[in-house]
């Protein structure tokens, strides 16, 4: 009953997610479409598109990866992946997490510290701190964390990863 709530809560939070990250995709195409018309239609470029345009890039690549993008969906040496059997991909899987978890608990003071720091740094349109600017950083590398504490204690406790089917693989559009 209680793992039927979380995993009910689990996907609406997913679903919000993916709701942000549209909104995010959306506001930078509209401020993309506005930068051409501005400074190709009217010959009057401003800056604070582009801006804009760079800041959501990085919020949708960095919040996307952390609370959006399946295991599955990840980038791998299939090649490599798919050759070897289920214990050996458990231990590639056991592995990467441990490896992964180490160097983003390293790496997380070092850039907290970096994202407070830049609070006295203000973006060139727009003034906005910095710090905002750089804070979803600090929220991937949590979630990175705790994904792949998750997934190498699944790898662990016996469930490895798929082997890549490409019969079944999408275009990836």
């Amino acid at each position: 009953m209680v793992m039927d709530r979380l995993r009910t809560l689990g996907g609406w939070l997913a679903r919000r997610a993916e709701n942000v990250l549209v909104l995010m995709l959306g506001a930078m195409f509209a401020v993309f479409i506005l930068q051409i018309v501005f400074r190709y239609m009217l010959n009057l470029p401003i800056g604070w598109t582009h801006e804009i345009s760079v800041i959501l890039w990085l919020w949708i690549v960095l919040f996307g990866s952390a609370f959006v993008t399946r295991e599955s969906e990840e980038i791998r040496f299939d090649i490599v992946y798919s050759a070897v059997g289920r214990r050996a991909r458990r231990v590639m899987a056991v592995v990467t997490a441990a490896a992964l978890v180490v160097l983003y608990t390293i790496s997380l003071p070092a850039m907290a510290d970096y994202v407070s720091f830049m609070k006295v740094e203000r973006t060139a349109y727009l003034k906005l701190p910095f710090n905002w600017v750089y804070a979803i950083y600090l929220a991937f590398a949590v979630a990175s964390i705790a994904r792949y504490l998750w997934l190498g204690w699944r790898a662990m406790r016996g469930n490895a990863p798929e082997a890549f089917d490409p019969t079944k693989a999408g275009s990836g559009v």
